[in-house]
């Protein structure tokens, strides 16, 4: 997963026509170290998909523009725009984040 560290990298990273998949986290969340834990075997799983990290803390305008209000968070982006949105309560577990990458992508 490629950590994207400002704003204009964001940009270029959603704007192609293949959906891209960010994940949303910071440092000193633990449900996103949970994440960590199994994100792995899913990115290999769907790793047909550009996956990119954003630290909420470092980009915060990005989180506010995108209505990030928990972490961790995926959203799917295509064209420059946000088509999908797991928010952080709903992605505590493995079959959580592969049910809304197959209902997303």
């Amino acid at each position: 997963m490629e950590s994207i560290q400002s704003v204009e990298t964001f940009n270029e990273a959603i704007a192609g026509e293949h959906p891209v998949i960010v994940k949303f986290q910071a440092d000193w969340c633990p449900d996103c170290r949970r994440m960590d834990m199994f994100i792995g075997g899913i990115i290999e799983e769907y790793n047909n998909y550009q996956w990119y990290d954003v630290n909420r803390d470092q980009l915060p305008e990005l989180a506010e523009k995108y209505e990030v209000m928990g972490i961790p968070s995926l959203l799917v982006f295509q064209n420059g725009q946000k088509t999908a949105h797991l928010h952080s309560a709903d992605a505590k577990t493995p079959e959580e984040v592969q049910e809304f990458l197959q209902a997303s992508l």
